[in-house]
């Protein structure tokens, strides 16, 4: 799309009585220029003595999930522009791998994940408008702070889109996420998804069992799985995260 999606949301408030509303162009010139500049800074990233280590060397430079702090709306922060490591994702639990689904090699790895997981469903979800019903109304939807009681799982075959999450420090990191990408959301985390200055995507949703695909809007603190997730994630010796490709 011309310009990236967010809706005016304040933590606590009604999501339904706040306007949904586009992000500015300049936002989406910012985004823009992240990716001419990503390469780089991940080369820069990964020379530094304190990353080493996090970055999977299976996972090319230039293949990498792109990682940035923003407000409470999408905006991008004036202060926070700079590319994040793959560690942070590390530490609340999300997952990534980076596939090619144009390559037969490709759908081998895809099966030893879903195997190694349990991920025995999957089906396809195609977000762009004349193909998803009510498609603006499903983007305020994705873009309104929630959880899930079980893991999300994606894999990115075509266009993009960002997925917000938030960190320890109940701030968010945006993650972008590209063709090829393979994100799994650890369940009871608070996240919401847009669609990147491509306006469609089209992804793989994968699950573990009967898929269930209910939202629990914010707040969720009562919820076992929110506390569950909580209570991993502030322990330093659980180790969220299990190692990804």
């Amino acid at each position: 799309m011309a310009t990236q999606r967010a809706q005016t949301k304040t933590r606590g408030g009604d999501p339904a009585s706040r306007p949904y509303r586009r992000q500015s162009s300049s936002s989406t010139i910012f985004s823009v220029e992240k990716e001419r500049t990503a390469l780089e800074a991940l080369r820069t990233q990964s020379q530094s003595n304190q990353l080493l280590g996090w970055f999977p060397p299976s996972i090319p430079l230039n293949m990498a999930p792109q990682v940035w702090m923003v407000g409470e709306d999408g905006e991008d922060l004036k202060n926070h522009g700079e590319l994040l490591p793959l560690s942070k994702l590390q530490e609340i639990g999300v997952l990534y791998w980076h596939l090619d689904p144009k390559k037969p090699e490709s759908e081998e790895e895809l099966a030893k994940i879903r195997k190694d997981r349990g991920y025995n469903y999957m089906d396809y979800l195609d977000i762009r408008p004349g193909k998803l019903a009510n498609f603006e109304e499903k983007l305020k939807n994705f873009f309104t702070e929630h959880m899930h009681a079980d893991e999300e799982i994606r894999y990115c075959l075509e266009g993009g889109g960002y997925f917000d999450v938030r960190d320890k420090d109940d701030k968010w990191v945006r993650i972008w996420i590209k063709e090829g990408g393979m994100i799994v959301l650890p369940a009871g985390i608070y996240h919401r998804f847009t669609l990147d200055a491509a306006n469609h995507v089209k992804l793989m949703r994968l699950f573990l069992g009967e898929p269930v695909w209910t939202a629990h809007n914010r707040p969720q603190e009562d919820h076992p799985v929110r506390q569950e997730y909580v209570k991993r994630l502030m322990d330093d010796n659980a180790g969220l995260a299990l190692a990804a490709h």
